[in-house]
């Protein structure tokens, strides 16, 4: 008992770090988790890709 109080602190900091609207600096992100200004896309036109010589595989 008693931790009501602690997960309520705990919950407000949560929910003004999820929708504060502060600048995220998404380069420093990059920067930070390693990944290269070449490899920053969503990686969508590779699943495409992939998708499309799949389908081609399976006609022949």
């Amino acid at each position: 008992m008693g931790r009501g109080r602690a997960k309520a602190k705990q919950t407000k900091v949560a929910r003004k770090i999820k929708y504060s609207s502060g600048g995220t600096d998404l380069e420093r992100l990059r920067r930070d988790m390693g990944v290269g200004a070449a490899t920053a896309g969503t990686g969508a036109e590779d699943i495409g890709d992939a998708a499309e010589r799949a389908e081609s595989d399976t006609e022949s």
